[in-house]
């Protein structure tokens, strides 16, 4: 438990500092551990609360996000995170869903996109943000993380906004689909007789605790944006990779 309790502090600093809740790389720690794959979800998507919500606090504070303006995104993929969470897959397909995701993810986290020069409110788009947040929040409840390690990649690709801006939806999102997922994966634990499993994991929400505070100063301290999503990008592959390898060994 120590070891893990370490990896979920460092994780949480970094995915912080990245501006993300970090639960694909908890979900991954926790496959390694040997834990059992039902509640692991919970156990992420409860680390995903503590880290984000801070965030999504800062930029309400400092008004760089509006509620009016992510809502749309929340629409459909809050719903459908707690569709997605009480919903139980096998443990392989679990594990190869996980796996894809860290994948991909880790791939988005090394790709730069442009800042857009204007921006006009109210020209946003509407119904495919409001469809690929669905997707996202159902994917996000199913495997037990937020979503805004894909969100954000693709809201930059439609140009949606700017890069503050666009941070601030993304962990409002990660909140909003957490908080859903998380009811999900609670009835589905409860109709299992398994939420008592979770008592044993009570030092990993404390860990992220620190881990997302220090990471939100650091952060907030103006670290070279671009090194601290390339560092977190190399961690997320290299755990991908060792997820991924246990399907075929």
């Amino acid at each position: 438990m120590a070891l893990l309790v370490i990896a979920f502090l460092i994780t949480a600093l970094l995915y912080a500092m990245a501006g993300f809740g970090g639960g694909s790389t908890y979900n991954a720690l926790l496959v390694l551990n040997g834990t059992d794959y039902e509640i692991l979800p919970a156990i992420a998507l409860t680390c995903n609360i503590i880290v984000v919500s801070s965030g999504v606090a800062q930029f309400l504070r400092a008004r760089r996000m509006r509620l009016r303006d992510v809502a749309p995104l929340c629409i459909l993929s809050a719903p459908a995170a707690w569709v997605g969470g009480r919903i139980q897959v096998p443990e392989q397909l679990f594990i190869a869903m996980l796996g894809a995701s860290l994948l991909v993810a880790g791939i988005f986290m090394f790709i730069d996109a442009p800042e857009p020069k204007t921006l006009d409110a109210q020209k946003r788009p509407f119904i495919l943000p409001v469809s690929i947040g669905g997707a996202i929040g159902f994917l996000s409840g199913l495997v037990g993380i937020g979503g805004g390690i894909f969100l954000a990649p693709f809201l930059h690709i439609i140009r949606w906004g700017r890069a503050h801006e666009i941070a601030g939806a993304a962990s409002f999102f990660i909140l909003i689909n957490s908080l859903t997922g998380l009811a999900g994966q609670v009835q589905k634990l409860d109709a299992l007789s398994k939420l008592d499993a979770l008592d044993a994991y009570w030092p990993l929400p404390v860990s992220v605790l620190v881990g997302g505070a220090v990471g939100g100063f650091l952060g907030a301290r103006k670290l070279p944006a671009g090194v601290i999503k390339k560092i977190t990008g190399a961690l997320i592959l290299f755990v991908a990779v060792r997820l991924l390898a246990t399907l075929v060994t």
